[in-house]
């Protein structure tokens, strides 16, 4: 019987048992589901009725604009919460204390509150000031969610930064400075860059995070697309019901499509990403490569001719 630093292997009989729980647990959910499922079929949530909602156009232009507005926020959160992690993990990386201490403090801050309550927050401050500010009742609600996720994810996307910047091999940094080169060329032509080729999954896997939470805007009534989805649902009436499973269907499929997308998007510029553009050559499968094939032509020098040994 083996053993982990972290349990006991399990023997025979716990084996055994666990087999039983996990058909049992499994089991109880499959009935969980159908219990539900026949609940809200009762209900006539599945009728056909309740789909037909969807060939009028009144609905497929309130789901429409509910993407755009979706896809407005997230872009323009995203771009603020990159360009606002680069320089905060560029604060916290500064040899000046305090930056240093402003950068860790503003990253503590934003990651330990609720990203809720920070929208909510900045949703009644704009409201009270809207008039100094020169807001409009929509321009509220908007900067307020695309303020909200740029403070949150960009300081999360700091600490990816920071992680990546840090895992590059120190002595590249130092032959940056051997070469004379400032600390502002080391950090933007050395560091970064590879920080976000090596943190990119990450950072794409947090912009799919960023996507999700503009459905926060529902708690601020901004028009993004669970907005429109519950009023259209909450406003709709078939059958004596309102169509609330198709439209939550709906809705998340459309999350679902949008988040595949970007996960999409990433991996193929990871892909891209990882092409050798060294001019390295690279060995086919049994090939063996000479130093001089991976090396190639010094720029300038000629190839030398055979050598005459009859001499």
């Amino acid at each position: 019987m083996s053993s982990s630093v972290l349990y006991d292997a399990p023997g025979p009989k716990a084996r055994v048992r666990n087999r039983i729980y996990t058909v049992v647990g499994a089991l109880a959910v499959l009935a969980l589901i159908v219990f539900a499922v026949a609940r809200l079929a009762a209900k006539g949530q599945f009728a056909p009725e309740m789909w037909d909602i969807f060939n009028y156009a009144g609905v497929r232009t309130s789901i429409r604009n509910g993407v755009l507005t979706t896809l407005q926020v997230f872009a323009v959160a995203a771009v603020l919460s990159l360009l606002l992690g680069v320089l905060l993990a560029v604060g916290r990386l500064s040899d000046h204390k305090p930056v240093r201490w402003l950068a860790t403090g503003f990253i503590e801050l934003f990651r330990a509150v609720p990203l809720l309550i920070t929208i909510y927050v900045l949703w009644v401050l704009f409201l009270t000031y809207k008039s100094e500010l020169g807001f409009t009742g929509e321009g509220t609600q908007f900067w307020a969610l695309v303020i909200g996720l740029t403070v949150y994810n960009g300081s999360v996307q700091a600490e990816v930064l920071r992680a990546g910047i840090n895992s590059v091999p120190r002595g590249q940094r130092e032959a940056a400075y051997a070469i004379g080169m400032s600390k502002t060329q080391v950090m933007t032509s050395v560091l970064i860059p590879q920080a976000v080729r090596a943190m990119l999954p990450t950072i794409i896997s947090q912009l799919v995070v960023t996507l999700k939470d503009t459905s926060l805007g529902y708690v601020i009534t901004y028009q993004e697309l669970l907005f429109a989805i519950q009023q259209l649902a909450g406003n709709t009436v078939v059958n004596d019901e309102n169509p609330y499973v198709p439209m939550i269907i709906v809705g998340g499929a459309i999350y679902v499509a949008m988040c595949l997308l970007l996960s999409a998007l990433a991996n193929w510029i990871e892909r891209r990403g990882r092409r050798a553009k060294t001019g390295i050559a690279v060995a086919e499968a049994g090939q063996a490569v000479t130093a001089g094939d991976a090396m190639g032509p010094i720029d300038g020098a000629t190839t030398p001719g055979p050598v005459d040994k009859t001499d």
